[in-house]
């Protein structure tokens, strides 16, 4: 049986223990080549920490002894660079720094961070420092100071290795799009942080420090320490380190089928399985060279194939809570300024969002740039991992778009919220839903869309077709990723149905979920010839025998039905099928037709 590491990012005790780890040692003497100074990002619970305890150990003068054990079978194991065990390692987590309070507090909160990991390795190399390690309770820079000194008069060299470096002041920042006091004092002038870089910067060019490797989500606080800290080689859209964090598909496939031997289940079931990991967890890209895979969350992977690893099921709740916070990053967005139109616009799978290049200057002068400008909007959430690079189009822009259904997930309920932010409205529109899910009856929801929906959508500063707007509409209120493999514009017979809802795999034991294709048209009161009070005053039925009514619904019907033969084909149950027109005439009323 597998023992999943998940929540664990220690080597030491992952190796020991015989847990699984996915072996990146090969990358690196690609690591060493790339420079003394790196900064490595990437989102949160992609494995950044468990890749700094891997090189502590490799490099940890203090693991010499355990380097067969720990790594002999890896990929470094078998053929080690000259620098492995010649180290002293310091490392420092920014994620355990609080960030609240105010400039003091926080100050306060890292130097007692910075001196107790200063503390830990006394302790730990005090038998062959030749000079001690001075603690400065009031000033950790100082401490740091003792400790290079103490170091290098030693004759020794360090590694130091700092994780989350950003992760404290990406907290004020999003925490408060306005709140620029606090943010500005800790990076700019003699910020305590912009003044922590500068102390690492001097003591790597006095030779104190050797190597510097350090991880985080986002540039947000680089650009402020450029001039304190600007030697750092960035890594992170480096094609040669695209898959140091994250599974390739080839590797997942793996796992599956080890999982799939031990519960004596057929190959098919792997297929099965991998696809819907595939549309939940997979599309990640940090690089340009569309020739590199697109790679896997680690973390949801391992939450997902430890739950069937036990179960011999995939687990109904996808999204792993350890995620979920993912949300906040779209919600900071959502609210700024233009973040709506911005999130509108990512939901557009018709349309591409190309950038030029990812911003990576957010600093304090940027902040206004940040909640007006898309094109800083984009690059966050391509750095929080809510959009990843899915191509390049034909002037060399990258275009990014929604890696999978997990964080597609995440952009519908945070537009679901703004769009019905009352509790009681949002209990309604789940109950309306889910007995959609069981009758495919879908006039209660036209209903609703039209009191509720309709008045909202219709004022957004949507950038799209107004099909496509009543389409989102439908999409917000349904999207269940519970129940469901949800595709917005997916291909069927190589055209696009705008909206499949087809019962995820472990769901199709539940006999009255039903799987449900919706194909969208919009009629402009305009070619209808009526004003939205005759729209809103006129019976459904006068309404559907409208010619331009009728035109557009049996255009939908047409697709509809060449959709419905392929997806008999395909799941073999026509009778949970149901194939739904809907045209929707202005923003006043919606019909539909059942194919």
């Amino acid at each position: 049986m597998i023992q999943f590491p998940y929540g664990i990012s220690d080597f030491q005790r992952i190796r020991s223990q015989g847990m699984l780890y996915l072996d990146r040692t090969a990358h690196i003497p690609a690591i060493e080549a790339a420079g003394d100074q790196l900064v490595f990002l990437r989102p949160r619970r992609f494995g950044k920490s468990l890749l700094l305890s891997t090189l502590a150990n490799y490099y940890d003068r203090h693991t010499a002894d355990e380097f067969p054990a720990l790594f002999g079978d890896l990929a470094i194991g078998k053929n080690p660079t000259a620098e492995h065990n010649q180290y002293l390692i310091l490392r420092w987590d920014f994620s355990k720094v609080s960030a609240q309070g105010d400039l003091a507090a926080i100050t306060g909160n890292l130097f007692r961070h910075l001196n107790e990991c200063i503390k830990g390795f006394a302790q730990k190399y005090q038998a062959i420092l030749q000079f001690p390690i001075t603690v400065y309770p009031e000033d950790a820079l100082a401490s740091f100071d003792s400790l290079t000194n103490s170091v290098k008069n030693s004759g020794h060299t360090l590694y130091l290795l700092i994780d989350e470096y950003d992760n404290f002041a990406n907290e004020i920042l999003t925490s408060d799009p306005h709140d620029r006091v606090r943010y500005h004092d800790l990076l700019e002038g003699e910020g305590v942080l912009k003044t922590l870089f500068k102390v690492i910067k001097a003591s790597a060019s006095e030779s104190k420090i050797s190597r510097v490797f350090i991880t985080g989500v986002s540039p947000v606080v680089l650009s402020d320490m450029t001039s304190g800290y600007n030697v750092a080689t960035s890594i992170y859209l480096d094609e040669d380190f695209n898959a140091l964090c994250g599974i390739p598909e080839v590797e997942l496939q793996g796992l599956v089928q080890q999982i799939m031997h031990g519960h004596g289940l057929a190959e098919t079931h792997v297929t099965e399985v991998m696809e819907t990991l595939r549309r939940f967890y997979n599309g990640y890209r940090f690089c340009k060279d569309l020739t590199q895979a697109t790679v896997y969350n680690p973390t949801l992977c391992f939450y997902a194939l430890r739950h069937y690893q036990k179960k011999a099921q995939l687990p109904d709740q996808m999204l792993d809570g350890n995620l979920a916070m993912d949300a906040g990053r779209i919600r900071y967005i959502a609210n700024l300024p233009v973040g709506a139109a911005v999130i509108d616009q990512i939901l557009d799978e018709t349309r591409t969002t190309p950038l030029r290049q990812l911003e990576t200057r957010f600093g304090v002068e940027q902040l206004q740039r940040v909640q007006h400008d898309p094109s800083y909007m984009l690059s966050l959430l391509y750095f929080f991992g809510v959009l990843t690079i899915a191509d390049v189009d034909g002037m060399g822009r990258l275009v990014l778009a929604i890696p999978n259904l997990v964080i597609r997930g995440l952009y519908v309920e945070q537009l679901k919220e703004q769009t019905l932010p009352r509790f009681e409205d949002q209990q309604t529109a789940q109950h309306l839903a889910e007995d959609f899910y069981q009758t495919a009856d879908l006039q209660p929801v036209v209903e609703f869309v039209e009191n509720k929906y309709f008045a909202v959508f219709s004022n957004r500063d949507y950038r799209w077709s107004n099909e496509l707007t009543v389409k989102t509409a439908f999409m917000t209120l349904l999207f269940n990723d519970l129940y469901y493999i949800m595709d917005s514009e997916a291909v069927i017979q190589r055209r696009y149905s705008d909206l499949l809802m087809i019962i995820r795999p472990n769901m199709r034991r539940f006999p009255l979920l039903k799987d449900i294709v919706l194909e969208f048209k919009y009629v402009s009161l305009a070619d209808a010839k009526l004003t939205a009070e005759q729209v809103r005053n006129q019976s459904r039925e006068t309404l559907a025998a409208l010619p331009v009514v009728q035109a557009a619904m049996q255009a939908a019907l047409t697709q509809l039905r060449d959709y419905r033969q392929a997806l008999e084909t395909k799941y073999q149950q026509p009778e949970r099928l149901h194939c739904l027109a809907v045209v929707a005439l202005g923003f006043e009323r919606v019909l539909w037709e059942a194919c």
